[in-house]
């Protein structure tokens, strides 16, 4: 039955499905091909993927949530993210980073900025981390504890 015809001089669906994608796949790049910019940032983003890791999510960003204190300038940016039961307190200022990990304990913090990590330091015992590095664009951190892998959503400072 998949070689008849349903009246319109067209084969049945699953007959010529792969070649018709491939002409529409080599049309589609040549009428319209994907900038070379976009393609270099998707291709950065995929060798930020990490399969195993969690998403933290941000759920205190002071440019948001808290309220301003009259006079004061330049302040620095508090941000908390959690992934069930881990929580990373982050203050960004212009000399870097400061935080916490919590519950408190050893952790290896990246900051990622682009396909390979900007800058990465260690939280101590207490989960105590400092970091001459301020992030200038788009940044997230990726936070490995001996048991868990945890990435955060990305932010602009």
């Amino acid at each position: 039955m998949d070689d008849m015809r349903d009246g319109t001089g067209l084969q049945g669906p699953d007959v010529d499905d792969e070649l018709l994608e491939e002409e529409l796949r080599q049309a589609a790049a040549v009428l319209d091909p994907v900038p070379a910019a976009l393609l270099q940032s998707a291709v950065d983003a995929f060798t930020l993927v990490d399969l195993d890791a969690r998403v933290a999510e941000l759920t205190f960003d002071s440019l948001a949530d808290a309220i301003p204190v009259r006079g004061a300038a330049d302040t620095a940016r508090m941000l908390t993210f959690t992934a069930g039961e881990v929580t990373l307190d982050v203050e960004v200022t212009g000399n870097g980073l400061i935080g916490q990990v919590l519950p408190p304990g050893p952790a290896r913090i990246e900051v990622l900025d682009g396909p390979r990590p900007a800058a990465s330091f260690t939280a101590d015992d207490m989960g105590r981390f400092t970091a001459d590095t301020t992030p200038s664009g788009p940044f997230a951190l990726r936070l490995r504890t001996d048991d868990d892998v945890v990435v955060t959503e990305w932010l602009r400072v």
